[in-house]
């Protein structure tokens, strides 16, 4: 049996397609079996210190659960990266972060990486990596939660920063919220800005696909 990849959701839900989607997206894009679970008691994910700070442990607990069920790398898909360290030294396996994941993919594919997120300020984990090819952040108009992504006005809202981290010259963007990914806008923001755009789940299953072994 191929060894499967590990999925920890920071966004709680009790629908199955919502709780496995990250994972469904690795799974078609590297071809690698994929097992999705989400912490409790979050319906509204990561988006300030104190929801990380509550998220931690929960991570770190789940991460355990995932390794014994026999994952043979763990991805924490949060663009924050919460507990990433704590957890590394809690399992035997790999651990991705999804931030510092898609940090390293927007290295190899420009000079001057804006990052778009649903905080004012780009996760410390993301900022770490890009060092000085740190071009700029930016958080769409009315977005302050992974869920306010889905709003009808995300989108738009989304494209607007986007198009502005790149007039301000970016010439590569990283998307530093894997809600992001739930709504899809990564080949829209490619088409309309011309620029690569790193998206954190695909980013965090590359890795993990070496990760694994």
């Amino acid at each position: 049996m191929t060894a499967h990849i590990g999925v920890i959701r920071v966004l709680t839900s009790d629908d199955a397609l919502t709780v496995a989607a990250h994972g469904r997206v690795i799974e078609e894009r590297y071809g690698i079996p994929a097992v999705s679970r989400c912490i409790p008691g979050q319906p509204h994910g990561i988006h300030d210190d104190e929801s990380e700070r509550h998220a931690e442990p929960k991570i770190v607990e789940l991460a355990r659960e995932l390794a014994a069920d026999g994952a043979a790398a763990l991805v924490i898909s949060c663009a924050a990266d919460p507990a990433l360290e704590r957890t590394r030294e809690a399992v035997d396996v790999p651990v991705i972060g999804a931030g510092s994941a898609a940090a390293a993919v927007a290295l190899g594919l420009g000079s001057r990486v804006g990052v778009l997120g649903i905080r004012d300020q780009a996760p410390p984990a993301v900022r770490a990596v890009l060092g000085e090819r740190f071009a700029g952040e930016a958080r769409p108009r009315g977005v302050h939660r992974t869920t306010d992504l889905q709003s009808p006005e995300g989108p738009a809202a989304v494209l607007e920063a986007a198009a502005g981290l790149v007039e301000a010259g970016a010439d590569t963007l990283l998307l530093a919220c894997t809600g992001l990914n739930t709504i899809g806008i990564r080949p829209l923001l490619e088409d309309r800005l011309g620029v690569p755009v790193v998206d954190p789940v695909l980013a965090a299953g590359l890795m993990a696909s070496y990760g694994r072994g």
